[in-house]
């Protein structure tokens, strides 16, 4: 939109429709990966523990989402970061950061601090954080700090915040891959939430139209190049999650535990299950 960002000097909307729509996309995809947290939140909360959920996941997942606030919130509300990003890719071209990418960012930092509250609270049997998944994330706020060092001299912010994005897409593919294994290793995805992978799937799919229809009415692809985080971001979230649905509902689909129901296990099973998970 015309008024996306103060600092988008020059860059308009072609059509009304489309900006409409824009929004409208963007808004939906905030929606949905926004509720995409409560479900997972919920069944913890309905069972008071957290067996079945990869701690990994939450620790990679809180250090993803706190690189993407950085990269969207500076991406928004900087006018040094806007002119930078206008003379790399034309003053006609709207800042590839929406309002509801802000929003979905503050929000989903909130919502992973409250997920590894939850962690600490309930029962977890013998789970617990790899050091692999400390390494990462102590690893990616290392690189980062690197990088503000080598951008600080020269100002180069622009190209500060594209590292952001760029740590959290490498983030966003790790990320998943922890839960994949332990539901593999569990034959079960019983503690992990069917209604977070499917509200997480439908924001991917609306965040990805939304720079589609950006795209068309600009008449070029240089949104996707401007912000190629987001749409690698989109194709992550969809491939994991369509992934986690064949595992929920057809290679797993008769486990224990597994499917739409969120009646707990009796804690003595839920021992049990916890006894037989790597740690």
């Amino acid at each position: 939109m015309g008024e996306l960002s103060a600092g988008a000097v020059g860059a308009e909307w072609n059509s009304l429709y489309l900006q409409l729509l824009y929004q409208a996309l963007g808004w939906f995809a905030f929606a949905a990966w926004s509720c995409s947290f409560y479900p997972q939140i919920v069944l913890n909360f309905t069972r008071k523990s957290v067996v079945g959920l990869n701690f990994d996941y939450i620790l990679l997942n809180s250090t993803k989402h706190s690189c993407y606030l950085i990269y969207n919130a500076s991406m928004y509300f900087s006018p040094v970061i806007q002119y930078q990003y206008h003379v790399k890719y034309g003053f006609s071209e709207l800042i590839p950061v929406a309002p509801s990418d802000v929003a979905f960012s503050i929000h989903a930092v909130l919502m992973t601090w409250l997920l590894a509250y939850q962690i600490i609270i309930y029962e977890r049997g013998s789970q617990g954080v790899s050091k692999a998944a400390i390494a990462i994330s102590g690893g990616a706020w290392i690189v980062a700090a690197i990088c503000l060092g080598l951008a600080w001299p020269q100002g180069r912010w622009l190209w500060l915040i594209s590292n952001f994005n760029l740590i959290q897409v490498v983030l966003a593919l790790i990320k998943y891959m922890p839960q994949v294994w332990l539901n593999y290793e569990r034959k079960s995805t019983f503690g992990w939430s069917i209604g977070n992978v499917l509200f997480d799937m439908s924001g991917g799919v609306g965040n990805f139209f939304q720079m589609a229809v950006q795209s068309i009415d600009q008449g070029s692809l240089d949104n996707f190049s401007g912000n190629l985080g987001k749409i690698l971001l989109s194709s992550i979230v969809i491939v994991f999650d369509l992934l986690f649905t064949v595992q929920h509902y057809i290679l797993y689909h008769d486990s224990k535990g597994s499917g739409p129901s969120y009646v707990a296990l009796d804690l003595e099973d839920e021992k049990a299950e916890a006894n037989k998970l790597p740690v």
